[in-house]
């Protein structure tokens, strides 16, 4: 019988070049759920190849996330997957470790997501793999890091969320607070992940060093509430849920008009001139005492109750149109189902349908786009139905 890690190693070192700076990097994507998932399909629109590894029967949690399904896919799992070959493996067996190891022989990166306190039982910690694969990038991925008393704690979204007071912050006025409703932290963690191994990826091309890559959702949920913290720490009063009408900035909120509401950013004295300009509250711009974002804050609620007052005389198109013509910052509260048909959002080609999919599943292209690539990665995920082909395509 053929030793698998040497087939797998045959495999990944033989792979073609895909365009893009990250172009002949191979990432080991051992990841499930989200935010891991995430992290290599960015890698692998930069040009990665993306070997994903899941479990037998099931695979990827994220694969029973739903409804909506379109033929019985995951919209959720599709959004993360893009891009990426896949392996069935069983970690627990023998042979299935044989198959990691010929994988990452070759790897340049790893991304998991596994219990901190589970690696080391399956001989996948990040000393063990390290020591074994000097040149390895291991990113880990988890709840809490894999340090600090609670690294053995499982996390989620929500938790990263509750526990960083990103939830105390958010919601209405005397309000519960409330949930951000998409995956944050999972999404920016697997951007946070993404830079910080493609700079590792730079040292390994120079020195042949590795790194470890500790990314956890509440670091990132505490660099989501950075400048909450800072304030609160200064000396600032310890913020509640407000509406998001607390801005450090005196003016910084959605307002409804005749006919649906708006957001209006103004974030400097020169803009505010220009935005009482606009709404004929030329009072209010000769006032000496709101003429900084200070003194203007320090009057708020008087200044929102007469801007409300008079936005609330003229539809949102007019004032958004009035109010950009004078370039200050603004815009619909718009639907997803309005958001989807932005003309802006479609020129960008921000959503892009999954191949075989007759425009049922999309992707979101990443919150980046290069110079050197004409057109975006866009390869289907993998296919829950086709794993067993796809492993023999990998293995052979």
């Amino acid at each position: 019988m053929a030793d698998p890690g040497c087939q797998l190693r045959c495999a990944v070192s033989g792979t073609d070049e895909v365009g893009g700076p990250l172009a002949g990097v191979t990432v080991v994507d051992m990841s499930t759920s989200y935010a891991g998932p995430t992290a290599a399909m960015y890698l692998a629109d930069l040009g990665a190849r993306v070997i994903k590894v899941e479990r037998p029967g099931h695979g990827d949690d994220a694969r029973s996330w739903g409804p909506p399904f379109v033929d019985g896919v995951s919209a959720w799992f599709a959004s993360a997957n893009r891009n990426k070959d896949s392996i069935v493996v069983d970690l627990r067996a023998a042979h299935g470790r044989a198959e990691l190891d010929g994988l990452l022989e070759a790897a340049d990166v790893l991304v998991e997501n596994l219990n901190p306190t589970k690696l080391a039982g399956l001989g996948l910690d990040p000393d063990t793999l390290r020591r074994r694969f000097p040149k390895l990038v291991y990113c880990a991925v988890s709840g809490f890091g894999l340090t600090g008393p609670d690294a053995g704690l499982a996390g989620y979204d929500l938790i990263a969320q509750a526990r960083s007071g990103l939830m105390s912050v958010t919601g209405p006025a005397g309000g519960p607070p409330q949930r951000v409703s998409t995956a944050l932290s999972d999404v920016v963690a697997g951007m946070c992940a993404a830079l910080a191994v493609s700079a590792a990826l730079v040292r390994q091309r120079t020195t042949g060093q590795g790194e470890l890559v500790d990314v956890s959702l509440l670091d990132v949920g505490l660099a989501l509430m950075a400048p909450r913290l800072a304030a609160y720490l200064a000396g600032g009063p310890e913020p509640a849920p407000s509406g998001g009408t607390d801005s450090v900035l005196a003016t910084y909120q959605t307002f409804p008009t005749a006919d649906r509401d708006i957001a209006v950013a103004i974030g400097n004295d020169a803009m505010w001139r220009r935005f009482c300009s606009v709404v004929e509250l030329g009072a209010l711009a000769d006032d000496p005492g709101l003429a900084t974002n200070a003194d203007r804050q320090a009057r708020r609620p008087e200044l929102i109750a007469a801007i409300s007052v008079r936005l609330a005389r003229r539809p949102a198109t007019e004032w958004t149109a009035a109010l950009q013509a004078a370039a200050i910052p603004c815009s619909l509260v718009q639907s997803l189902s309005e958001v989807v048909q932005d003309p802006h959002v479609r020129a960008r080609g921000a959503l892009m349908p999954v191949p075989g999919s007759s425009g049922r599943l999309h992707t979101v292209q990443p919150p980046f786009r290069l110079g050197s690539q004409s057109q975006p990665r866009n390869e289907r995920f993998p296919d829950m139905d086709s794993l067993r082909a796809d492993t023999e395509a990998v293995r052979s």
